[in-house]
């Protein structure tokens, strides 16, 4: 009954705030119930539903149900979807990555924030948002007030970055599949992002993308062993002798990318019914929806404000050059 109680508030507001935005994107096909859901969530967290009783509901609807989501969409993929992005979609991730963090880094050291801070943002924006600035905070023994910092601004960079991208893959790339879905997956921040603005094109696009995502996710296991070997120290090179005691290593592959790959892998032998595949893309579904009504309630104005211009400034140089070094890269690997 407590979970109920801690839970269900911001959870009932989600589920609410999706069937309202299916309903209406029946009205308006061409708009898609994920932006209204993304939308009407923003406006009603930043207004009237901006109360304390519906964080925890939100939170789990934001992250939960997208995890649940995504162990579902591997009921409806087989390992030959999966690899269809090919040794060029790995090698555009790497490349992506590696090109965030250097670039990142570069900027935050430019525009006087401390080294750690400058890690966590790469990180944030490399990998997979607040999760793998979660990951990655303890071993670079990063303060509070800097880990809150560094997943708002990726967060708000996200949130921006989540609209805006739909608009420019469709003038550069016609909503070509595997372009459009390399930029998604290979440049938001979070998967909550990745899929709601894959939702904005088509369904395709949502099942690459976070193939794309979900490989950038993997690799979190080698950002953290290469942040252990880094000299913390201001004023040092990163990579020159460390004398600090090292943090422990803790990193691994989320739970829902293992079971995303179990199902690809059973769905892949044939012998799940085609009524369980359908059902579990139907659930997937409606799971997307709640979470991005609730990825909307947790985008506070208030937040951005706060952080102040420098920090904000730190996210959009960041973005424009993931979107920069994305449009290059698939230039070079999907032409």
């Amino acid at each position: 009954m407590k979970k109920i109680k801690a839970y269900g508030p911001g959870f009932m507001v989600c589920l609410i705030i999706g069937l309202i935005a299916q309903q209406i994107a029946k009205i308006v096909p061409g708009v898609g119930a994920a932006l209204f859901a993304i939308g009407i969530g923003m406006l009603a967290g930043n207004t009237f539903l901006n109360k304390d009783i519906f964080n925890i509901g939100t939170k789990f609807s934001e992250s939960r149900l997208l995890e649940y989501s995504i162990v579902l969409t591997g009921l409806t993929l087989q390992l030959t979807d999966i690899l269809g992005i090919g040794l060029q979609g790995v090698g555009f991730i790497s490349l992506q990555m590696t090109c965030t963090i250097m670039i990142c880094y570069y900027i935050g050291k430019k525009l006087g924030f401390t080294k750690k801070f400058s890690l966590l943002m790469c990180a944030g924006n490399a990998v997979c948002g607040s999760s793998a600035i979660g990951t990655v905070a303890p071993i670079v023994d990063a303060d509070s007030k800097d880990k809150g910092i560094s997943i708002t601004i990726v967060n708000v960079t996200g949130t921006v970055l989540m609209v805006l991208l739909p608009l420019l893959t469709g003038w550069l790339y016609h909503h070509e599949t595997l372009k459009t879905s390399a930029m998604l997956g290979g440049t938001l921040q979070s998967i909550g992002q990745v899929i709601a603005s894959a939702v904005m094109v088509n369904k395709e696009v949502v099942e690459f993308a976070t193939i794309f995502k979900i490989v950038r996710i993997i690799f979190i296991v080698f950002i953290a062993l290469s942040y252990s070997k880094m000299n913390l120290e201001e004023g040092k090179p990163l990579f020159s002798k460390n004398t600090q005691i090292t943090s422990k290593i803790k990193a691994g592959i989320p739970w829902f990318v293992v079971g995303f790959f179990i199902f690809s892998v059973l769905n892949s032998t044939g012998i799940i019914p085609s009524i369980v595949s359908a059902t579990a893309k139907s659930i997937s579904s409606q799971f997307e929806i709640i979470a991005l009504a609730a990825i909307g309630m947790r985008v506070k104005f208030r937040d951005l404000v706060k952080e102040g211009p420098k920090a904000i400034l730190y996210g959009g140089l960041t973005g424009g050059a993931q979107i920069a070094f994305a449009i290059v890269f698939i230039v070079i690997l999907f032409a």
